[in-house]
């Protein structure tokens, strides 16, 4: 299945594209939040700890490999919008080898840099080598996750959100399954939750290859394999700069997971749990704004950059009224989710994960228009300002995470994150608007 983005109704194109990869997204999430709910519940706060002191780490790890992906799918979005059907073939085909190398590469980094990151994040001593168990099996599946995010984000070039949908569906079934059997039945703890993280993944890719290899536009014949350099090149150029930018994203996350470490296992908990809920919070932005870039980069192919412009403020709007009463509901009934995660008389953990889920809900809006402001820009092959609004981000982050918890305590930790969402949005709102214009003057 496939969806030209270039023609017809912007809001119904973009909601038809959103609400399937949406409640995918979703799905993931909630299966992420399984691993969680299991691991506080069965094995305890120490082990909840464990597990969430990785967070960061692991965010930095998969945030480079969700954004070389979502680069190398931008070039499909275009030569698809073109109408390029060669071409197509040849981005997907130097694709494939760039994220096999990359796969290599990254797997074998991230082994022997765990413990030392670890250490440097000041991880409390009595959870250390459980999360350096947890992450260690999570990137011994890395391949896995390259190879099922490049498909998902071709699919998704095409306009096709639906096969996501399912096969997270599917996937996300089954690591609740393998969390129960691993962690209860099989009694493996902590490694059992990262098991059945990398199963599910394995499955998900499985899955994604099955579904891609039907495609009508990927009838690839051994002379699509010819390595060029030209298209290495280009794919290079669009999706090195999207990882760095998930990747110092999410080394400032790391720092202020290194500043709630010190505070102990409580605040690590709690911080664990509130980060995971908004985790939740944050898909509709993530949603709209990958539909964004399949939309930006479909119409760039086809130089219709009036329809652009239009798409993003119908995004926008979307995504306002949908943040704001997410945000709502989760201030309203946040005592009653976080016990979702911890027994009620965890009171400190419960006071922690309030703070944080009170600050972020106010601001999720301004998340939600960086996410549509970045992917717009990235869909338009503009990779390099959304890399330096995630050097400004970390720069917010290590600015006010350093001084705000000196007057306020944790409160300080919280507003650190928010005032990064808020100076990366106004550096990419002003980018966008400069870059569309230049655009429509230009032709």
């Amino acid at each position: 299945m496939t969806r030209d983005m270039t023609s017809g109704n912007p809001t119904k194109l973009l909601l038809e594209f959103s609400i399937p990869m949406l409640i995918g997204n979703f799905f993931q999430q909630f299966y992420s939040m399984v691993d969680t709910i299991v691991v506080g519940k069965t094995i305890g706060v120490d082990a909840l700890a464990a597990v969430g002191s990785t967070g960061s780490i692991n965010f930095m790890i998969i945030g480079f490999i969700i954004g070389l992906s979502n680069g190398f799918g931008i070039m499909v979005a275009q030569r698809f919008g073109a109408n390029d059907k060669n071409g197509v073939k040849k981005a997907v085909t130097m694709s494939v080898y760039l994220s096999l190398f990359m796969a290599i590469v990254v797997t074998a980094l991230s082994l022997i840099t765990s413990m030392p990151l670890l250490r440097l994040l000041n991880t409390p001593a009595n959870i250390i080598h459980d999360a350096n168990l947890y992450i260690s099996i999570i990137y011994i599946g890395i391949i896995a996750t390259i190879s099922y995010n490049l498909i998902a984000s071709i699919l998704r070039a095409f306009g096709n959100s639906k096969a996501p949908f399912y096969i997270m569906i599917i996937s996300s079934l089954a690591n609740i399954v393998f969390n129960l059997l691993f962690i209860l039945v099989f009694k493996l703890g902590v490694a059992g939750s990262a098991i059945a993280t990398d199963s599910a993944q394995v499955l998900s890719c499985i899955l994604g290859f099955m579904v891609l290899r039907k495609h009508e536009m990927l009838k690839i014949k051994k002379l699509d394999w010819t390595i060029d350099f030209t298209i290495l090149k280009k794919l290079f150029i669009l999706g090195i700069p999207a990882a760095i930018q998930n990747s110092v994203t999410a080394l400032g996350c790391m720092l202020l997971q290194a500043i709630v470490n010190g505070y102990g296992a409580i605040y690590v908990a709690g911080y664990t749990a509130g980060t995971k809920i908004m985790s939740l919070v944050e898909q509709p932005g993530i949603t709209f704004g990958l539909a964004m870039a399949t939309f930006s980069g479909q119409n760039l192919g086809a130089k219709k950059y009036d329809r652009i412009s239009l798409g993003i403020r119908k995004c926008i709007k979307m995504s306002v009224i949908v943040n704001i009463i997410i945000s709502l509901l989760i201030i309203i009934f946040r005592h009653q989710i976080i016990s979702l995660f911890v027994s009620p008389t965890e009171t400190g953990v419960f006071k922690v994960s309030g703070q944080y889920m009170i600050v972020t809900s106010i601001f999720v809006c301004d998340l939600g228009l960086l996410f549509i402001y970045r992917s717009a820009l990235q869909g338009m092959g503009n990779t390099v300002i959304p890399m330096i609004s995630g050097v400004l981000e970390l720069a917010l982050r290590l600015l006010f995470g350093l001084t705000l918890p000196i007057f306020i305590s944790f409160l300080g930790i919280c507003f650190a994150e928010v005032s990064a969402w808020v100076g990366a949005e106004l550096l990419l709102m002003i980018s966008y608007y400069i870059m569309i214009r230049k655009l429509k003057h230009k032709f």
